[in-house]
C-alpha cells in the first residue's frame, strides 16, 4: 500500500505582503494554513514549516528553514529530514492557497501513479505548472536535494526533476498581494450561522486575564476555577426548626433553645433535647434534629417521636455542600448573580476573571437621526437606543453611541480610536453599496476577517474583524430587523471566544410551520411559543423597523428546506 507524508510550507517573508504572516490570513472562515492542513490531513504524518505555531496540535510536526527565510528548497530540505523515511510519496504545498481541498490532492496523488512520474504538479488556469502544490516520489524528492549540494536561496526550478507530470485543477489560486486575498474573500462562499459560531469561538484574541474583586466583576468570565475559601456549613447546623436530641427517645426537653446567629447551646447528654431553629450551630453530642411535626411534647417536658413518621436526619454537616479548597465555580463560568452568592457563601472576595466585554456602538448612515425633527429623506434612528439593552442581554456591557456620516474615511478614525473598548458593533455600511465603506476601511487597516458574510436570511452581509488593536468589529446590516436579529445569533459567540466561556446551550424545538417559512437559505424569523410546545414563526415580516417582534417571544434560525415540525434553534428576545 501507497503511504504518504505532507510538507506544509508556512513560512517566507511575504514581502508582497508587507511582512504579513500570509498563511495565518483567514478566507472563508479559516487560515489558510488550516486550509493547507485540511487538504492533506489523510496524510500519515505532516510537517510544517515556518514560524513555530503553538496552536497546532501534538500531531502535526514542525520544523524551521536555516536560516530563516532562505527559500522554499530549504524548508522543503529540511521538512523532508524531519519526516521519517517509510513513505513513498511527499506532498509539498505551500500554505497560501484559500481553496485548495483534500479532493485535489488526491487527484494529484492518483497521477503520479497513473503516468509514472516521479512529480506531478497541479496548473493553474493559465496551464502554468505550480510547483508549490505537487506530489513527490521521496527518492526523486531526495536525488534532487542531493544534486543541489546547498538548499539555501535556490530555485524551485533548479530541484524540478526531468520526468514530471501536471494536472489543471481550479482550486489552486494563491494568493501573494493584499488584492488577492480581498479577491479571494470576495469569492469565498458565505458561512453558515454555525460556521461562523465556531470561527468566532476559536479565531478571536482572547482577552488578558486579571484579578478583581468579584462583586465589581459582573459579566466578566472566570480565567480559572473559584476555589472556596470556607466549608459550607461552617459548623454543623440545623435544617429544620425542630429539635436537636442525643440518644434513643423519649427526651427530656431543656428550656435553652437555639438560634441561628446565637450562642451555641450548651451539650446535650443522652436522653436530652433542646429547642432549635434552622441555621442555629446544634450542640456538642446531637445525633439528629427532628422536625417540629414529628414530635409531641408532654406537659411535664418530655419529647417523644410521633408514631409512623419518617426517621430522617435535619442536620446539614459541616462541609456538605464544599469544604475549603474545593471547585465551586468551574474556569469559564460568567460572573452572574447566582455566581457572586456563591463566591460570598465560600467566602471567596477576588478572582482572576476575562472580561467583561465593552462594546461602543457606531450607528452609520447620512440618512439616520437620532434626535430632532427629520428633515427630507432622513428617518429616525429606531434601534440604536435599544441596542444596549440588547447588548446587555448577549452578555456585552455597553459603553455608549455615537453616528457616522457616511465619508470616505471616516471608519479610518474609529477604528484608530478603540484602545477603550474590546467590541466595536457598526450598524451598517456592510454592504457593497456607494456608501458602505467599512469593508475599505477593514483592508486598510489590515483587520483580520474570520466572518466575512453569512448565509443567513436576513443579515447575510454581516461581517465579524479583529484590528491591530485586539479589537473585535461587528458590522451589522443597517435594516433594523436584521441587525437585531444578526446580534442576538452572534454576539454571545463573540463573548465565548474572547473570554474562553463555554458555549451557550441551545434551545431547540419543533417548528410547527417550519414548512411555510422555509427556502432555499437559512432565515431567522420571530417566533412565539405555541401552546402544544415549540414555537410558531412568521412566514412574513417587515425587516426596516421592529414591528415584528412585538408580542413574540423569540427568533427561529430556520433552516433550507425545513418540513413543519422539525427542531429549530430559538433564540429568546428580552422582555
Amino acid at each position: 500500500m501507497t503511504t504518504v507524508d505532507a510538507i506544509v510550507l508556512a513560512g517566507g517573508r511575504a514581502t508582497r505582503m508587507g511582512g504579513v504572516d500570509k498563511p495565518a490570513l483567514v478566507v472563508g472562515g479559516r487560515s489558510m494554513l488550516e486550509t493547507a492542513l485540511s487538504a492533506v490531513a489523510s496524510c500519515a504524518h505532516t510537517v510544517v514549516v515556518g514560524p513555530y505555531r503553538p496552536e497546532l496540535g501534538p500531531g502535526i510536526l514542525q520544523a524551521r528553514e536555516v536560516p530563516a527565510g532562505s527559500g522554499p528548497v530549504a524548508a522543503i530540505a529540511v521538512g523532508l529530514t524531519a519526516l521519517a523515511d517509510t513513505a513513498d510519496l511527499v506532498v509539498v504545498l505551500a500554505a497560501d492557497m484559500p481553496f485548495l481541498t483534500a479532493g485535489a490532492v488526491e487527484q494529484l496523488i492518483s497521477q503520479v501513479g497513473a503516468t509514472g512520474a516521479d512529480a506531478t504538479f497541479a496548473a493553474d488556469d493559465s496551464g502554468r505548472p505550480q510547483y508549490l502544490v505537487g506530489v513527490w516520489r521521496r527518492a526523486a524528492l531526495l536525488a534532487g536535494l542531493e544534486r543541489l549540494g546547498t538548499p539555501v536561496n535556490q530555485p524551485m526550478k533548479a530541484l524540478i526533476p526531468a520526468h514530471t507530470a501536471t494536472l489543471a485543477l481550479d482550486t489552486v489560486a494563491d494568493c501573494d498581494t493584499p488584492d488577492d486575498i480581498a479577491r479571494a474573500r470576495a469569492q469565498a462562499p458565505p458561512l453558515s450561522l454555525d460556521e461562523a459560531r465556531n470561527v468566532l469561538r476559536h479565531k478571536l484574541s482572547k482577552l488578558d486575564a486579571r484579578r478583581v474583586t468579584l462583586r465589581t466583576a459582573s459579566g466578566a468570565t472566570l480565567a480559572e476555577p473559584l476555589l472556596a475559601v470556607e466549608a459550607l456549613p461552617r459548623f454543623d447546623v440545623s435544617a429544620m426548626d425542630g429539635y436537636a436530641v442525643a440518644g434513643a427517645g423519649p427526651w427530656q426537653l431543656r428550656r435553652d433553645i437555639g438560634f441561628a446567629g446565637g450562642a451555641r447551646p450548651a451539650g446535650l447528654q443522652a436522653g436530652e433535647a433542646v429547642r432549635i431553629a434552622t441555621g442555629a450551630h446544634v450542640p456538642e453530642g446531637t445525633g439528629t434534629v427532628v422536625r417540629d411535626e414529628f414530635v409531641h411534647v408532654d406537659p411535664d417536658g418530655l419529647l417523644h417521636r410521633l408514631p409512623g413518621t419518617p426517621i430522617r436526619d435535619d442536620v446539614r454537616r459541616r462541609g456538605e455542600d464544599w469544604n475549603p479548597g474545593d471547585i465551586v465555580a468551574a474556569e469559564g463560568t460568567p460572573v452572574s448573580p447566582a455566581l457572586l452568592s456563591v463566591a460570598a457563601s465560600a467566602e471567596v472576595t477576588t478572582a482572576l476573571v476575562r472580561g467583561p466585554v465593552r462594546a461602543r456602538i457606531i450607528m452609520t448612515g447620512d440618512e439616520i437621526r437620532g434626535d430632532g425633527p427629520l428633515h427630507t429623506g432622513q428617518t429616525r434612528d429606531s434601534i440604536g437606543p435599544v441596542l444596549p439593552d440588547l447588548l446587555s442581554w448577549c452578555g456585552i456591557a455597553p459603553l455608549g453611541r455615537v453616528h457616522l456620516r457616511d465619508s470616505p474615511n471616516g471608519f479610518d478614525e474609529v477604528l484608530a480610536g478603540t484602545d477603550d473598548c474590546e467590541l466595536l458593533v457598526i450598524v451598517g455600511a456592510t454592504g457593497g453599496g456607494a456608501a458602505d465603506q467599512l469593508r475599505a476601511s477593514l483592508d486598510r487597516a489590515r483587520a483580520h476577517i474570520p466572518v466575512h458574510r453569512l448565509r443567513l436570511r436576513p443579515g447575510g452581509s454581516t461581517v465579524v474583524a479583529e484590528i491591530g488593536s485586539g479589537t473585535t468589529v461587528l458590522g451589522l446590516p443597517g435594516n433594523p430587523f436584521a441587525a437585531v436579529a444578526t446580534l442576538l445569533a452572534l454576539a454571545p459567540s463573540i463573548v465565548e471566544g474572547r473570554t474562553t466561556r463555554p458555549p451557550r446551550r441551545a434551545l431547540t424545538g419543533p417548528l410547527h410551520n417550519a414548512a411555510e417559512i422555509s427556502g432555499s437559505a437559512p432565515r431567522i424569523v420571530p417566533a412565539r411559543a405555541a401552546a402544544e410546545g415549540g414555537w410558531l414563526g412568521d412566514p412574513n415580516i417587515r425587516t426596516a423597523h421592529l414591528a415584528g417582534l412585538l408580542d413574540r417571544d423569540g427568533l427561529a434560525v430556520v433552516p433550507a428546506h425545513a418540513a413543519d415540525g422539525d427542531l429549530v434553534e430559538f433564540l429568546p428576545l428580552p422582555s
